[in-house]
């Protein structure tokens, strides 16, 4: 994996923190596990319905930061993406637990 597929924690919590606009977080982990505890702001599309909605439900020029139940399932949807005409695409490695890892914001029912 090259490392323009892949964004730091650190450098995401940074861009969250100063507000930095043009960017969204996509968990493609299921619903139930998604509303449990997620990165704040996070929106969710399960990893089955992305190639779906992706296109009607993401902006295409944005910056899109991809995590999922396991690094394995956040570069599938990478690629989901990345074939569907995303180019501004990278997976969090580590995902939520990274996240929490380095003191990032998270929201849901379980944190």
């Amino acid at each position: 994996m090259s490392s323009n597929l892949a964004v730091d924690v650190h450098d995401l919590k940074s861009r969250l923190e100063w507000g930095q606009p043009g960017f969204t977080i996509l968990d493609v982990r299921d619903r139930h596990t998604y509303n449990h505890g997620r990165i704040s702001g996070a929106i969710q599309i399960p990893l089955d319905e992305l190639a779906q909605r992706a296109k009607s439900a993401l902006h295409t020029e944005r910056h899109i930061y991809v995590y999922g139940a396991d690094d394995a399932q956040s570069a599938h949807a990478v690629q989901i993406l990345q074939n569907a005409g995303f180019t501004e695409v990278a997976l969090v490695p580590g995902g939520l637990t990274a996240w929490k890892t380095v003191g990032g914001a998270t929201e849901g029912v379980g944190v």
